[in-house]
């Protein structure tokens, strides 16, 4: 957080806001998606209180991701019951994937015009699993 690169993300969060409220106005039904590189709340994080103030979690970064919400958006992932300790990412060193202990940072948010034909939004962990797999897994919206 004390680095030039937060600095930089909280730059491209603000212009990605101003881009977002100006692509609602021109399409209500909008999605976006990615690997944000922050987890909302502290039900995102395996170690809330390890995590406390690191990237990722900081208080900055999730206000950031508030506003996204409150432009009209919404996390699809959320909108459904979830099994506990739903990550999307886990870090490749102490055995992170193993053990569990992983953040959800990848998102996909959805313009309240979209929201009622959302019927389930899920992270697929099994290419995870794979030889060399990326640290992140799959985040899956079924729109209807």
């Amino acid at each position: 957080p004390d680095s030039d690169k937060f600095v930089y993300k909280m730059n491209w969060l603000n212009a990605l806001q101003a881009w977002v409220q100006d692509e609602l106005t021109r399409h209500p039904n909008l999605v976006i998606m990615g690997d944000y590189n922050i987890a909302p709340t502290d039900a995102d994080v395996y170690d809330p209180v390890g995590w406390k103030d690191q990237i990722h979690c900081t208080v900055p970064e999730r206000e950031h991701f508030q506003k996204l919400l409150q432009l009209g958006l919404t996390d699809a992932f959320r909108l459904f019951e979830q099994p506990p300790k739903p990550w999307s990412w886990w870090d490749y060193r102490n055995l992170a994937f193993r053990k569990n202990q992983g953040l959800r940072i990848d998102h996909i948010l959805v313009s309240d015009a979209l929201k009622p034909r959302v019927s389930a939004c899920v992270i697929d962990k099994a290419p995870r699993k794979n030889e060399r797999p990326s640290d992140h897994a799959p985040v899956i919206v079924t729109l209807g």
